[in-house]
């Protein structure tokens, strides 16, 4: 390996936890471990993992409320967040990626798949959307043909006016790319490629619901629809 990667395992079960950190260590990973929602947040916090494997079923704070919360904080927006759970109906699912999740994994998984799953997850770690600025150069932020959006890319905040606020990780980085080139239309496929990559598995739904949420918080007005085809930034 290359790279010493942090991954950070959060689930209530001691024994499920020493399974896949004693595999994961095998591969050169450095692991850390969470047994609660509330104590992965601090950790994660304070290591900054590459990667957090997350279960959904857990007392107190589920993993669902655990992913919102950690999508929360501007240092965590780049990590890679994947559900690993017995959980596998499609309610289930779309509520892990309107929390910020990037994978859902479903239990029974047997290691090897669940390495080569891992890998293609890291490998979208250090991947991000281009930035391209008014003038065509790669930048720091990038702005609305009528600058009623900015993307900062550093802070990894929508700035609206005086208003500033954080999305999670996979709304920014759809945001980012629609407005890469307002009015262009993005297919699906463009989408699903440049924002989950070809090597994660994600449904039908995700964009669906991703384009929601961006609405929701940004407004109706910004992000159009072309039926059958795909989506594009407009004001």
């Amino acid at each position: 390996m290359d790279k010493n990667y942090t991954i950070l395992l959060v689930d209530d079960e001691p024994d499920i936890l020493e399974f896949l950190t004693y595999n994961l260590k095998k591969e050169g990973y450095i692991v850390y471990q969470a047994q609660t929602g509330k104590e992965a947040v601090k950790i994660a916090k304070e290591i900054i993992p590459h990667l957090i494997l997350l279960d959904v079923m857990m007392p107190e704070m589920d993993g669902v409320e655990t992913c919102e919360e950690l999508r929360t904080y501007p240092e965590l927006q780049h990590c890679i967040i994947a559900f690993l759970t017995a959980r596998s109906e499609d309610y289930s699912q779309i509520a892990g990626f309107e929390a910020g999740a990037d994978d859902y994994i479903a239990k029974p998984i047997k290691p090897k798949v669940l390495q080569s799953r891992i890998k293609a997850l890291l490998k979208r770690y250090d991947a991000h959307i281009p930035i391209v600025s008014e003038s065509g150069d790669s930048s720091e932020a990038t702005k609305s043909p009528g600058k009623e959006l900015v993307i900062d890319k550093d802070r990894y905040l929508v700035i609206r006016g005086k208003e500033e606020f954080v999305l999670p990780k996979k709304e920014f980085e759809l945001l980012a790319l629609l407005l890469s080139k307002p009015d262009k239309v993005f297919t699906r496929e463009d989408i699903f490629q440049s924002v989950w990559g070809d090597n994660i598995i994600v449904g039908d739904r995700t964009i669906d619901v991703h384009i929601r949420k961006l609405r929701e918080k940004i407004g109706e007005n910004y992000i159009k629809t072309i039926k059958g085809v795909g989506y594009k930034y407009t004001e």
